[in-house]
């Protein structure tokens, strides 16, 4: 069974803030102590860190969820809870984070250290020493903690290689791999014989290196999802060349040029931008009698595909995997390219200038009003929520605070507007009240 994996789907829950408490002095000799409850210590936050020994996202298939620790309550004495330490999740470079729910990228990834919070602790709930005031030194309200940030996240891992092998399965491209480098890729006279990416380090004589990655072979449909290759096309988006590896003995009974224009449009298919990446075309096999003859109609074929005498030949490198001829030329001119192509981003920047006009915008509500099948009224919103989570309802104070905000907010007003009268049932969450006049 492949042991590899590059896309899964994990819930992560940051911790919740501690709640305040409301607390007194109550001291031998001190009259009138004033309130001393401490504030809740905040929740611990997650954190993606990149840790370079990581090479699959393996770690996350038998562990989905992921939940920090929250802060510790406000005690009395005025004294402050604890505040929860960071979890850091170690994520392999070249890993793509998308919340599920809003489709929005959150970070690519790629550096060893680099750190990306994916969700944020919630911050501790104030004690009643804080919301003391003149009029009312001795209050009895305190507020919960905040909760924790909720998140469903994609990860999509494209790994990091400077070049990409393709080709039809069984042309040679994880033998190339296994002379060039320490790689050590299955290798069998069979169709299909890698599973998975392989990734070597090719490292030159003059002290230049890059990482080449070994693809699962491409068939004729494997942009729809026909073979493996729908499963790894994924990885070539983050190479900067791309060496196109082509059986030219036609071992298998197809032409070289029939293999290199399918496989052209099985990438152009999957995304277009991975046509403007620089191609070498390697044509392997060469010690195979026939294969100069068929090289020569093959140049041919090529030369009939340039719109104008001018335009660049495609570079062809014929090479024989078995016997390493040809295989010097080829790694100086992939490196020789290397020198001269950047890094294509994976997400397309929108470069035009936007004018910004700056005008009033009304604050949102923050809340929606809605009627249930017993005729109940429905509040919601994550600002709602968010402030009914914080209210400590054991203390009469904290609830008739909580009665003041929502007043501010102008559900009361709507709530009249919309027909409420005196006794109708009032939902938030699943916690039912009384509408009040």
């Amino acid at each position: 069974m492949s042991m590899f994996l590059d896309q899964v789907t994990i819930s992560v829950k940051a911790g919740n803030g501690g709640n305040g408490m409301v607390a007194f002095r109550r001291e031998k000799y001190v009259p009138d102590g004033g309130p001393a409850g401490g504030d809740g210590g905040h929740g611990g936050s997650l954190i993606f860190i990149v840790d370079e020994g990581l090479r699959t996202l393996m770690d996350f298939r038998f562990n989905r969820h992921y939940k920090a620790e929250d802060g510790e309550n406000g005690m009395s004495k005025s004294m402050h809870g604890r505040g929860a330490g960071d979890s850091l999740i170690k994520v392999p470079p070249g890993t793509i984070v998308r919340d599920i729910d809003t489709g929005i990228v959150m970070g690519d990834l790629i550096h060893e250290g680099q750190q990306l919070v994916v969700a944020k602790g919630g911050r501790g709930g104030r004690g009643n020493k804080r919301f003391a005031t003149p009029r009312n030194p001795a209050p009895e309200v305190a507020e919960n903690g905040e909760p924790g940030e909720e998140r469903n996240l994609e990860l999509e891992l494209k790994v990091l290689a400077d070049v990409g092998l393709v080709g039809f399965p069984s042309v040679g491209k994880s033998t190339l791999l296994s002379i060039v480098s320490s790689a050590r890729p299955k290798i069998g006279a069979y169709h299909f014989t890698t599973l998975v990416p392989n990734l070597g380090m090719i490292k030159m004589e003059n002290g230049k290196s890059f990482v080449m990655a070994d693809l699962p072979g491409l068939i004729e449909g494997a942009s729809q999802g026909i073979g493996l290759g729908i499963q790894f096309l994924r990885h070539i988006e983050r190479t900067r060349v791309i060496l196109h590896v082509i059986d030219m003995s036609g071992s298998e009974g197809r032409e070289p040029y029939d293999d290199y224009v399918t496989i052209n449009n099985e990438l152009e298919s999957y995304d277009l931008r991975l046509m403007e990446r620089p191609q070498i075309i390697v044509a392997n096999k060469m010690d195979v009698p026939g294969a100069e003859e068929k090289l020569a109609e093959f140049k041919e074929q090529l030369r009939l595909l340039k719109e104008d005498e001018y335009e660049d030949d495609i570079p062809v490198f014929p090479i024989s995997a078995i016997t390493h001829k040809g295989i010097s030329n080829l790694l100086n001119a992939t490196v020789d390219i290397l020198d001269v192509t950047s890094e294509f981003l994976l997400e397309v920047l929108d470069q035009e200038e936007e004018t910004v006009l700056y005008k009033h915008t009304p604050e949102e509500k923050g809340y929606e009003i809605n009627r249930d099948a017993d005729a109940s009224w429905v509040l919601s919103g994550d600002k709602l929520e968010k402030l009914f989570k914080m209210t400590n309802f054991e203390h009469e104070e904290s609830v008739r605070r909580f009665a003041r905000q929502l007043r501010a907010m102008g559900i009361d007003e709507d709530l009249r507007e919309r027909g409420a009268v005196d006794g109708n049932i009032v939902r938030i969450m699943k916690y039912e009240f009384e509408f009040v006049e």
